[in-house]
C-alpha cells in the first residue's frame, strides 16, 4: 500500500522580507522547510485523534507547537507556556479567522480557502505579511497552521536581527 502525499507550497511575506513554506502533507504529518537552507526552520507536525503536536526549527533555535486541531477549529500553542503564542483559529466556510499571541498584542489572522490555494493576511496593513499558499488536497486548517507557523517564524528571526542590530549600534 503506497502512502498518499500532498505536497504543500507558497510564501508568507513579500519578495525580500517573506519566508517559503516547501512541506508535504502524508495524511498525519507535515514535514518540511520553512525558509530556505541557511535562514529558515524546519517544520514538523503530527496529527492525532483531534490533537496537533511537533517542532517548528531545532532544539536550540526552534518552538514547540502543541494544542487541539479539529476540522474548524484550531487552539494551538507556539513555544512554551511563558515565551510562547496562542493560535486560535476558526474554518467558516471558506474564510479562516482568528488570532495569533493573544487579544492586546497579537495579530488578526484574516485567511480565504479557494479551492487548493490560502491566501490572505496575519497582522496589520502596516505590521503584516500576507499569506499564499497551495496545500492540495490536505486539510485546510492544518494549511493555515502551517502559515502561523511560518509568520511567527519569520517575526522571530526579524527580531533576532533588530536585536543583532541595535546591539552593534550601541557598541559602536
Amino acid at each position: 500500500m503506497t502512502e498518499h502525499r500532498v505536497q504543500m507550497t507558497g510564501r508568507i511575506g513579500g519578495l525580500t522580507q517573506g519566508y517559503d513554506l516547501h512541506a508535504e502533507w502524508n495524511g498525519a504529518e507535515l514535514h518540511g522547510r520553512i525558509g530556505g537552507r541557511f535562514e529558515g526552520k524546519d517544520i514538523h507536525l503530527t496529527v492525532q485523534e483531534g490533537r496537533v503536536h511537533g517542532r517548528i526549527g531545532g532544539h536550540f533555535d526552534g518552538f514547540d507547537a502543541g494544542g487541539g486541531l479539529s476540522p474548524t477549529r484550531a487552539d494551538v500553542r507556539l513555544g512554551g507556556r511563558i515565551e510562547g503564542d496562542d493560535v486560535d483559529l476558526t474554518l467558516d466556510g471558506s474564510q479562516i479567522h482568528g488570532r495569533f499571541s493573544g487579544r492586546i498584542m497579537g495579530k488578526d489572522v484574516r485567511l480565504h480557502a479557494s479551492g487548493t490555494s490560502l491566501s490572505g493576511r496575519i497582522g496589520g496593513v502596516v505590521d503584516g505579511k500576507d499569506v499564499n499558499i497551495s496545500f492540495g488536497t490536505a486539510p485546510v486548517l492544518v494549511a493555515a497552521l502551517s502559515a502561523v507557523c511560518a509568520y511567527k517564524a519569520l517575526e522571530d528571526q526579524q527580531a533576532q536581527a533588530s536585536n543583532a542590530a541595535a546591539s552593534s549600534a550601541s557598541t559602536s
